[in-house]
């Protein structure tokens, strides 16, 4: 499947959502854990240092300078490159007994404790650690600084930083590929929808949607829709058979009738208003069997048989054909006739169907163009597809009346005076679905302009 068609899928972008949503939960539950984890162990290193920070007090209450400095002496002396930090300083803030060597130069949180670099201050230097510590004042305006080293602490921390964006990384990978790959699942569902509908659309309605027999719900709408599809046939068929056998029934008769009518008219009446009205029987009966013969012609192209014979056409070719039978016609009307054909441009089809389409919109605009009028046929290229454009300077189509002309039997009203049956077009259009063409009827400023649009070349 390609990417861009994924992407536009809703079923792939309903996965994005679910992924959205399901990666920020796990993004909330993974920071609750580490404000759960990293958080404690903060706390936890901060009651510590307050901890000392009370018995240092205590016990500079009790016994002054001389106790407190005795004790933290003592404390460094028990374990002298312990996690520990201590620093006691005169008013001036100049070191009279720690194992840091300066104050740190760094500010203070509200909440009085100082984060720095332990390599700036510390006695034995190359360490290069972080250190965490609470600072306040003696009596007698000295200062004292307790904290804790926590190198370690910020070790956990970005280690526990790290797991938590792989987990989210790893989260989210997995439900992209999740995603696609139930995507592509329903995708592959709904094309062989698509696929089968678009073959029904061409005519062949016996087609039908395959399914998996699993039973789930894209089953269960299959056999609705194979259902439908059915009785939709069964229609369809009914009644193109009832349009099938009027127009067999009434065209015998109707043969028989222009038969007797020209054996009448040869042997009977020669001339005088006999004749006259003679001919015009027989006009109307050629009108009636043409009008039959466009119906069952019509109903043979949309039943889809035909397209078992297609073959390589060329249309440059084709058009030519169409140009030489019809350019006599326009001449005789006065209408200049023009034909514009690029390199030789061949599709798969039925000749003698497109060959038929194109002369019944020649024919149209010859009919309708008046006298002095222009008509051009022309074969361009669209995107690599080949179009075929029919132009006229006649009185053309109302725009509200551009898809009702493909309907059987409807005309416009001032058609209506002309010779014809309004199957023309609908002919038209039967080809061009069975063919997958499409047709546009658009303005042609005076005039209509009808353009067929070939997606498939040979």
């Amino acid at each position: 499947m390609k990417t861009s068609k994924l992407i536009h899928n809703s079923s792939f972008r309903l996965a994005l959502v679910y992924m959205a949503l399901f990666s920020t939960s796990v993004l909330i539950l993974l920071g609750f854990i580490y404000w759960s984890t990293a958080g404690y162990m903060v706390r936890q290193t901060e009651e510590t240092i307050d901890a000392e920070i009370t018995g240092l007090a205590e016990r500079y209450d009790i016994a002054g300078l001389a106790g407190l400095t005795a004790l933290i002496s003592e404390r460094l002396a028990r374990n002298p490159s312990g996690e520990s930090v201590y620093l006691l300083t005169d008013p001036s803030l100049n070191r009279l007994l720690g194992n840091l060597n300066r104050w740190p130069n760094v500010p203070e949180s509200p909440d009085g404790w100082v984060t720095f670099r332990l390599g700036d201050t510390l006695e034995q230097t190359g360490k290069g650690r972080q250190g965490r510590a609470r600072a306040f004042r003696l009596r007698g305006g000295f200062h004292l600084l307790v904290g804790r080293d926590i190198q370690d602490l910020e070790r956990i921390q970005h280690l526990i930083i790290t797991t938590l964006g792989w987990g989210l990384a790893i989260t989210g990978v997995l439900a992209l590929v999740g995603g696609t790959m139930m995507s592509r699942s329903i995708v592959t569902r709904i094309e062989a929808i698509n696929e089968t509908c678009r073959e029904i659309m061409f005519g062949d309605l016996s087609r039908r949607i395959p399914g998996k027999s699993s039973g789930d719900d894209f089953d269960q709408l299959i056999d609705n829709l194979n259902n439908m599809l059915d009785q939709i046939e069964n229609l369809m068929n009914g009644v193109r058979q009832v349009s099938d056998n009027i127009a067999h029934d009434l065209r015998t008769p109707l043969t028989r009738l222009h038969r007797r009518l020209e054996q009448l008219k040869e042997t009977g009446c020669k001339e005088g208003p006999q004749r006259e009205h003679l001919d015009m029987a027989i006009a109307e009966a050629d009108g009636l069997l043409s009008t039959f013969k466009a119906l069952l012609r019509i109903s043979r192209i949309e039943s889809g048989n035909r397209r078992a014979g297609f073959e390589e056409v060329d249309l440059a070719a084709l058009l030519y054909d169409v140009a030489e039978l019809y350019e006599p016609l326009a001449e005789e009307k006065g209408v200049r006739f023009s034909l514009e054909t690029a390199e030789a441009t061949a599709v798969q089809g039925d000749r003698d169907l497109l060959f038929q389409a194109f002369a019944n919109l020649v024919d149209n605009a010859i009919k309708y163009t008046p006298a002095d009028g222009d008509i051009s046929l022309a074969l361009s290229s669209a995107g690599g597809a080949p179009q075929v454009t029919i132009s006229d300077t006649g009185p053309g189509i109302p725009a509200e009346d551009r898809e009702k002309v493909f309907q059987r039997f409807f005309r416009l009203e001032k058609s209506r005076t002309t010779p014809g049956n309004g199957l023309g077009l609908s002919l038209v259009a039967a080809v061009a679905t069975l063919h997958q063409a499409s047709i546009d009827l658009n303005d042609n400023d005076p005039g209509l302009r009808v353009t067929l649009g070939f997606g498939q070349t040979a």
